[in-house]
């Protein structure tokens, strides 16, 4: 144990103190006690239920599932071994990455749930409000720290936010669950537009930082695109403005129906002028009252050194060789992973490596407890310690030198992680559907297993270049189907499982929600309409055209006429075979 406190004290990231350490093992203890109390019948069924959503426990169609927190998606090597020893020890064998950064378990039996909150909390993490409605964990951009057009870091905004919202006695029971995302790129990689509240650091004319906030954003039963409440908030107010956000919608916020409760349906309802009207009067009044929660410089920079990159700028001699990168880059497979798995970093000598979680055979997001313990490895040895999850349902490996890209593509392939489809059709986003969760309408899992087999061949995928194709089992939208350039929602139609698709959504500065192509078509039907889809667009982009933009240019209606005519005659052409037997 000691030894794995002095590995995660290496790693640039937020370490817990006593206080923090203190609090999460009292989680652990408290809700011991709890289920010791429901398993001998002294708590009923809907006592139990508040008590463990926050401590991030479901109960699903097959077992209790339990979310587990990655704050702003940042691991440490010894973090990624526990999750996969308790995944090979209470689970089934691995873990599903959410499109919120967490980790799901979907197999563990509740008298070891205490226990493996346990085992998180001796290596700093928990579940602590990763459901109920609450502040739900903090979002980031995965490329944090790393990426060339960031105007500053935006992690250790993060952590303070998530300091600042856990357990905050005004805001544990909420209308409704609430949501908060973090950019710190002129490029928005975190979907803030699409959050509760979503905040982008921006500067003033004097280069002072500061924060663009976005509000009532969100995707579900009523998918609505934030709108800008404040262009420019002074960094020291950055919780103030926050709470006062937060006072608003608890006031206001609607009670009385769960898919009228979320903060997008206030700011809809008296709209955002008034909306912001409230909140302003609200933050005044609290800065009048001496309620300022202000953040000073000194305060900043005690989280920010945590976060520090202290590595060479220039990684050093040895980092910036590429020397044996490039005499490999003859072998197809590692030129394709390089070209499509790799990033630039900010820093030369340096490259980030994507982590693909979507390779043939595999329910997107999932990973194996063998695979963790290997990511974990190769951390250690290449990326200083340290692994990302994004909301992409992706790994991140964000310190990889270029003198070691090959060994660390070799790694990745020994363990059926290097597959070369990062940002292509098959990179899709994809929650568990019916096959776990009790709320799905409709199978994803095995609808992501014909797309992938209709487009099987890499050369194919390159070929039709960036496409976002995003789906979910029911209109929750854990999937992100409402802003994928292809969205897929699965619906109940009389007892069986249906499909609606939608094109040109978006999550990034472009936000859009995406349009419904037509009416539902039935699981066999949805890789072959997909297939068509691309076929338009392949047959009229414009030269250097991604899918996204001969959308925008053409509109729904050629891909709506192909996918019905052609869906239509295939159908008839199926009834006729049929009537002449």
């Amino acid at each position: 144990m000691s030894e794995l406190k002095s590995r995660m004290t290496a790693v640039a990231m937020y370490q817990y103190d006593d206080i923090d350490r203190s609090l999460v093992n009292q989680r652990v203890a408290q809700f011991r006690g709890q289920v010791d109390r429901y398993l001998n019948g002294e708590l009923t069924d809907d006592e139990f239920k508040q008590l463990r959503l926050r401590n991030g426990l479901y109960l699903q169609r097959h077992a209790h599932m339990l979310r587990v927190a990655i704050p702003y998606g940042l691991l440490s090597s010894g973090q990624m071994r526990t999750l996969g020893r308790i995944s090979e020890k209470y689970d089934h064998g691995y873990g599903h990455f959410t499109t919120r950064q967490n980790i799901q378990y979907n197999w563990p039996e509740l008298k070891d749930v205490p226990d493996i909150l346990q085992e998180l909390a001796d290596v700093d993490m928990h579940a602590i409000q990763t459901s109920g409605n609450c502040i739900r964990n903090v979002t980031s951009d995965h490329l944090a720290g790393v990426a060339k057009d960031e105007i500053e870091d935006p992690r250790p905004y993060c952590e303070i936010i998530r300091q600042w919202s856990s357990l905050h006695p005004e805001f544990s029971w909420l209308p409704r669950k609430f949501k908060i995302a973090v950019t710190g790129g002129e490029r928005d990689r975190a979907a803030i537009k699409f959050h509760d509240i979503g905040l982008r650091v921006v500067t003033d004319e004097q280069r002072e930082p500061g924060f663009e906030v976005w509000v009532g954003g969100g995707m579900g039963r009523t998918p609505v695109v934030g709108k800008l409440i404040r262009g420019f908030l002074p960094r020291r107010h950055l919780l103030s403005y926050l709470e006062a956000i937060l006072r608003i919608y608890n006031l206001l916020g609607r009670r009385d129906n769960l898919h009228k409760a979320r903060i997008k349906i206030l700011v809809n309802a008296v709209g955002i002028d008034e909306f912001h009207g409230q909140v302003e009067r609200e933050w005044q009044n609290m800065l009048a009252a001496g309620e300022s929660l202000e953040i000073g410089p000194a305060e900043v920079e005690t989280v920010a050194r945590h976060f520090r990159d202290d590595t060479p700028p220039d990684g050093g001699e040895r980092a910036s060789d590429s020397s044996r990168a490039d005499r490999w880059m003859l072998d197809t497979r590692f030129a394709d992973w390089h070209r499509h798995n790799t990033l630039e970093h900010k820093n030369p000598g340096y490259r980030i490596v994507m982590i693909s979680l979507k390779g043939p055979g595999v329910a997107p997001g999932d990973i194996r407890s063998s695979q963790m313990y290997a990511v974990a490895d190769i951390a250690e040895r290449f990326s200083r310690d340290e692994i990302r999850s994004t909301h992409e349902q992706n790994l991140v490996l964000a310190y990889v030198k270029q003198a070691d890209i090959v060994e660390v593509w070799r790694e990745l392939d020994k363990h059926g992680l290097a597959t070369p489809n990062i940002d292509t059709l098959n990179d899709m986003i994809c929650c568990p559907g019916l096959d776990f969760c009790s709320l799905a309408n409709a199978g994803t899992i095995n609808i992501a297993r014909q797309i992938n087999e209709k487009f099987d061949r890499l050369d194919r995928l390159y070929g039709i270049g960036e496409v976002k194709l995003k789906m979910s089992g029911c209109m929750n939208a854990c999937g992100h189907h409402d802003v994928g350039h292809i969205g897929i929602l699965g619906v109940d139609k009389r007892g069986q499982e249906w499909y609606q698709i939608t094109l040109g959504g978006r999550a990034d500065d472009a936000a859009a929600i995406g349009k419904r192509l037509g009416p539902s078509l039935p699981g066999e039907a949805v890789a072959d309409a997909i297939e068509r889809i691309i076929n338009v667009y392949i047959g009229r982009r414009k030269e250097g055209e991604r899918f996204i933009d001969t959308y925008a240019r053409l509109g729904i209606q050629p891909f709506k006429d192909q996918v019905y005519v052609s869906h239509h005659k295939s159908k008839d052409s199926r009834q006729s075979v049929v009537a002449s037997a």
